[in-house]
């Protein structure tokens, strides 16, 4: 009887400890979904992070949680103090084996720059991996905002993202009873350029401009001569690059050209989906709109 009594006790005790194990569990947690719709579990203290993409970096320091990066591309360039941490390799092909050695608690992943495949040999390797792939300005926001959450800065995450809806609401004011021209932008003279799906497009649209080829699916297609020829922009934008310092010889004829209305950019600024996009709408709407 005694015997009995001693070992339901120690199933008592056994159970109790299980429980007490799997809240403490659940409790170091939190669970976040991510733009792929993946559940991510990631510790309530997140001190080590590696950014796999520019506007990533960006976005960490925006919300002034830079002390807890230790990894990033060779292509982390802005701000400056970005230059100095730690090279994991570029963003097409980042080092796992110097990833890994980091340690990191989480690691920030755009799919505009990575595989699926890398990120699964990460998660293979016990990594959590979050992924943002922003369509909209608005989700750029959402990113930041979700971002300040997982490296508990919150509230400068919120502050950030409140200045930053004031400035795009100030643009959208200026230009909502003008006309809309048609604007291209041109990514490169191969006219690659912006889709549906690009969060350019919707910039365009912000800025008070009608992409001509916001109808094209993917974010970013390339588009045939003669279907340019077709589009006739009113505006063209060149993110500046190397290649891009001029309009396709296809667009000679179009408004664009013949009205002087050909226009560069900063492509790092336009094409990062970080705080700096509400830099580039106002820049596109005063293109498209002069100043107001």
């Amino acid at each position: 009887m005694l015997k009995r009594s001693v070992y339901l006790l120690f199933l008592v005790f056994l159970l109790l400890l299980s429980c007490e194990q799997a809240h403490r569990s659940v409790s170091e947690f939190d669970i976040f979904v991510d733009d792929l719709g993946r559940q991510v579990k990631l510790p309530k203290r997140v001190e080590r992070v590696v950014s796999l993409a520019p506007s990533l970096t960006e976005i960490i320091f925006a919300v002034k949680a830079e002390d807890k990066l230790v990894g990033v591309t060779t292509y982390c360039d802005f701000p400056e103090p970005a230059r100095e941490i730690e090279k994991v390799g570029d963003t097409i092909r980042p080092s796992l084996e110097r990833i890994i050695s980091l340690k990191p608690d989480v690691v920030f992943v755009s799919t505009a720059s990575q595989l699926e495949g890398f990120v699964r040999l990460l998660e293979q390797k016990g990594i959590s991996v979050f992924v943002t792939n922003p369509s909209s300005i608005e989700k750029i926001l959402e990113n930041i905002e979700v971002i300040g959450k997982i490296v508990e800065r919150d509230n400068e995450a919120q502050s950030l993202v409140e200045q930053l809806r004031k400035r795009i609401e100030r643009v959208e004011e200026k230009s909502k009873d003008l006309s809309r021209p048609r604007v291209f932008v041109q990514i490169d003279k191969s006219l690659f350029t912006v889709g549906k799906d690009s969060f350019i497009t919707d910039l365009i649209r912000k800025a008070g401009g009608i992409s001509v080829t916001e109808n094209i699916e993917n974010s970013y297609p390339k588009v045939s001569k003669e279907t340019a020829l077709s589009l006739n922009p009113e505006v063209i934008i060149l993110p500046d690059s190397p290649d891009n310092g001029e309009p396709n010889e296809v667009f000679s004829n179009s408004d664009a050209v013949r009205n002087g209305r050909v226009y560069k950019i900063n492509s790092d600024v336009l094409s990062r989906p970080g705080p700096r996009i509400v830099d580039a709408l106002e820049q596109v709407s005063e293109m498209i709109h002069g100043k107001q």
